[in-house]
């Protein structure tokens, strides 16, 4: 039997928008800006539980697990985009954080909606992930209900790994088993039901913390600046990993793009090999003594 689920907050109408059909374009815009502006006040009530999911990330990280999200819909391409961009921001292993999308990869480009129904086959995309105890599986649902993340979470709980729940509705009108349940209320859509607006912000924002902060935490990030990326990828990367050197190190740019080329275009190997006057394998190896983290390295430097 169909499942009702017009109780739910994300199936709710918008009072302030119920007459948008009338509206000029202008008004229209106001309405959406207006109910826009409401999120990163929904996503901070959540700051308790949405801290709680990246220490497990962390965890996860610094003993060789993944971040896995699941989802379906704009739920599961959102996940898809994030984990992709972590590798060219961080250097990242394209393994470290991933990306499952009910109904595949063709999902990520044409609707495939009725993926989604199966909790099967969420729980069969663990199995084929090969998820263990090492491992934080986060499930995105801003409806809460969908079967497929449901049955990821139950089947990556079973296989031992943390998990996570994410939606946009409070527990008590769609409950989950994860270990950490993330619940950002962001109220109805400007057009009802359709989630990929406030939902999909609120859904993208938490993504961005979530993966930032952990990536930072593992040393990926030194002071406010990208310190490990992949400056071979194109023009504008190395450019920046150039300027990077510069803000660091204070020297010129031909001195720091120097620098990056001496160090196979690793910007953390080039700012060591500066600081401590060594060559790159030293650097490297100091690197490695000190879980990859700048500031340790430079701490070791002041205390020499």
């Amino acid at each position: 039997m169909m499942q009702d689920r017009g109780h739910l907050m994300t199936e709710g109408r918008n009072e302030r928008s119920m007459s948008i059909d009338l509206m000029s374009i202008e008004e229209g815009f106001d309405v959406m800006n207006t109910e826009d502006a409401t999120i990163p006040t929904a996503v901070a009530r959540a700051k308790n539980e949405i801290v709680e999911a990246i220490k497990l990330v962390v965890t996860a990280f610094k003993n060789g697990g993944r971040l896995i999200y699941v989802g379906a819909g704009t739920s599961g391409r959102l996940g898809v985009v994030d984990a992709s961009e972590c590798p060219p921001t961080f250097l990242s292993d394209p393994e470290m954080v991933q990306g499952i999308i009910a109904g595949g990869r063709e999902a990520m480009f044409r609707s495939i909606e009725a993926a989604e129904d199966s909790p099967e086959n969420g729980a069969r995309a663990m199995d084929e992930r090969k998820v263990g105890p090492r491992d934080v599986v986060f499930g995105i649902a801003t409806g809460g209900t969908t079967p497929f993340v449901h049955g990821a979470i139950t089947r990556a709980r079973q296989l031992g790994a943390k998990t996570v729940f994410f939606a946009c509705v409070p527990q008590k009108q769609c409950g989950d088993d994860a270990d950490v349940s993330i619940r950002v209320l962001v109220g109805p859509e400007v057009i009802t039901g359709s989630t990929r607006l406030k939902a999909g912000t609120a859904t993208k924002l938490v993504l961005n913390s979530v993966t930032t902060l952990a990536m930072v935490q593992i040393g990926k990030v030194y002071q406010n600046l990208m310190v490990d990326m992949n400056s071979s990828a194109c023009n504008k990367l190395v450019d920046r990993a150039t300027r990077i050197i510069m803000k660091i190190t204070g020297t010129d740019r031909p001195t720091a793009a120097k620098l990056l080329q001496d160090a196979c275009g690793r910007v953390k190997t080039a700012i060591v090999m500066h600081f401590r006057k060594v060559d790159r394998e030293t650097a490297e190896r100091l690197l490695n003594e000190h879980d990859g983290k700048v500031r340790a390295v430079m701490a070791t430097a002041a205390a020499d």
